[in-house]
């Protein structure tokens, strides 16, 4: 991504095609009482580090797909603010009482943001659509558990299992697609990619390539319509120019690095003009080997290098405490975390006698350690604009090097990364992280049945013990037997170290003051994004023809 600076926006002016925002004058929040009517009206400028690659949720593995298309589509289900399932598009629904079969009850009224009605033809449309080979999705799996689906009519879905399946409710807050614009047309290249059509609250505006993407508000929706008119996403690829177009009235919202949430933003003027929040993410960061690579084979060498990081250091000097250590792929508090595996404590000692054992020696003094001739070099890629992982990467460099092993660092513009280096498995190690859902299934990220172009488990990963505690785990609803095997795999990870877990951060989102409605959940802060307003008195931004 280009860094591109979109002047107009600081002036106060956003331009979108035939048409465009207009600033109404001074913003006064000290004067707006807060106890008034929610109002529509305004926009919300969202600054990203990251640009979306593909606009039809099944096809997209980024996040920032994904925040955009969450606003686009609607799933039968969703999670609520206590990230408890509740209805979206179903607003009913029983399960049998094997768990064998679930029947949807379908809202009436719903219409595609193209005026066609949604049934139940819509959603056993998208079903067959995971389940096809011909569809590169990394999310069939939930779906192939599907022993056959119907429509019996315009409102009523019911899907059969083959067998008690634990996720299968969960599932079904897959984003449901327009049959009538995909049917009989090969998805990876439908319009759709770049121009979605659902029955979400926001409809689609425009896509600027490298600078934004714009939705506003859908007056149909099933819900009410959203309070906020338009919701532009911004993309500057860079944490620092980001904050500064915060400051500079250029965006409303965006994720703070945690200087920026200690030190930068800790001013009067900040206090009155934005609210910040503070929240353990659902996410963790990882070092992930790829485990084609001969260097990494050998789990002595994980450990080691495991041993070899000092990561309270990270948190206290990247995150300045606002994280916790992980351990796994869940965090605390989740009922499927294990708190009792194994740990890796700052031990450079360890890792170097385990590096030893493992044949690894330095025997020609240079300071590397070497094996068979090759020396222990590698390189860590990572993606742009996130300068905690780029900064987690040189602590590890150093720590690294301390032991004898040379490490490279690469940062990679974002679509690239994804699209040339980790999907396609070229790298040697990676800096990444993964969203922590409230369903703790493995399937996608663990399975070995992943490991397939395009899969989530581009690592490599093959543990037929894992396999099967993650397939056991689906096919139970007994809680204690799905911890059980939960727990077991925990432990077997921290073992086999396929990744080196590095830490969970605090989620640190700041706000325009301006913005009302919001309240903080274990789900977030934006699982109510439509019930945000702004006060006539604040709003920034109207519409001009």
């Amino acid at each position: 991504m280009r860094k591109i600076f979109l002047s107009t926006l600081i002036l106060g002016i956003v331009l979108f095609n035939s048409c465009l925002f207009a600033r109404n004058g001074p913003l006064k929040t000290s004067v707006v009482n807060h106890q008034q009517s929610p109002s529509y009206g305004d926009a919300i400028i969202v600054g990203s580090i990251g640009e979306a690659s593909n606009l039809i949720p099944i096809l997209a593995s980024d996040s920032a797909s994904h925040e955009i298309a969450g606003l686009v589509y609607n799933g039968l289900l969703k999670y609520d603010a206590n990230l408890n399932l509740t209805g979206d598009l179903a607003k009913s629904w029983e399960i049998s009482k094997d768990g064998l079969e679930i029947t949807f009850h379908l809202r009436k009224g719903v219409r595609w943001h193209d005026g066609k009605p949604f049934t139940a033809k819509d959603v056993l449309f998208t079903y067959k659509l995971m389940v096809d080979p011909k569809t590169p999705t990394p999310y069939a799996a939930d779906f192939t558990e599907v022993k056959r689906a119907e429509a019996p009519d315009d409102y009523t879905f019911k899907v059969y299992y083959k067998r008690p399946f634990a996720p299968g409710l969960a599932s079904w807050t897959l984003s449901i697609l327009p049959k009538h614009l995909l049917a009989g047309k090969d998805i990876t290249k439908s319009p759709l990619i770049r121009h979605p059509i659902g029955t979400g609250p926001y409809r689609f505006k425009e896509w600027i390539p490298g600078q934004k993407i714009v939705l506003e508000y859908n007056p149909d929706y099933f819900e009410g319509r959203p309070y906020i008119n338009w919701y532009v996403s911004r993309v500057i690829p860079d944490s620092a120019t980001l904050f500064l177009e915060l400051k500079a009235g250029g965006i409303d919202y965006m994720s703070l690095t945690p200087i920026q949430y200690k030190r930068q933003t800790n001013t009067s003027w900040f206090r009155q003009n934005f609210r910040k929040y503070s929240y353990l993410a659902s996410s963790y960061t990882y070092l992930g080997y790829n485990l084609r690579c001969p260097l990494f084979k050998d789990k002595r060498v994980r450990q080691a290098i495991s041993y070899a990081i000092n990561k309270k250091e990270i948190i206290d000097g990247v995150l300045l405490g606002l994280g916790e250590i992980a351990t796994g792929p869940y965090k605390p508090g989740m009922w499927a975390y294990n708190p009792n595996v194994k740990r890796y404590p700052y031990n450079p000692q360890l890792a170097k006698k385990l590096l030893a054992e493992a044949g690894w020696r330095d025997t020609d003094g240079d300071g590397i350690l070497d094996k068979n001739g090759r020396p222990f070099v590698f390189t860590i890629i990572t993606n742009q604009g996130n300068l905690m992982r780029l900064n987690a990467a040189q602590i590890i460099q150093y720590r690294l090097a301390q032991i004898g092993i040379k490490v490279k660092i690469r940062v990679i513009e974002w679509a690239a990364f994804i699209r040339q280096f980790i999907d396609k498995r070229r790298f040697e190690a990676t800096i990444l992280g993964w969203t922590i859902p409230p369903e703790p299934d493995l399937y996608d990220v663990w399975h070995s049945s992943k490991d397939v172009p395009g899969g989530l488990n581009f690592i490599g990963y093959h543990n037929t013990e894992v396999d099967k505690l993650i397939e056991e785990a689906r096919n139970s609803f007994d809680m204690n037997e799905r911890k059980r095997c939960y727990y077991r795999i925990q432990e077997i990870l921290a073992e086999e170290q396929p990744y080196t877990f590095l830490y969970i951060p605090d989620a640190l989102p700041i706000v325009h003051v301006r913005f009302h409605g919001i309240k903080p959940a274990p789900a977030g802060i934006s699982y109510n994004f439509i019930k945000w307003y702004v006060p006539k008195a604040m709003q920034r931004y109207s519409f001009v023809p």
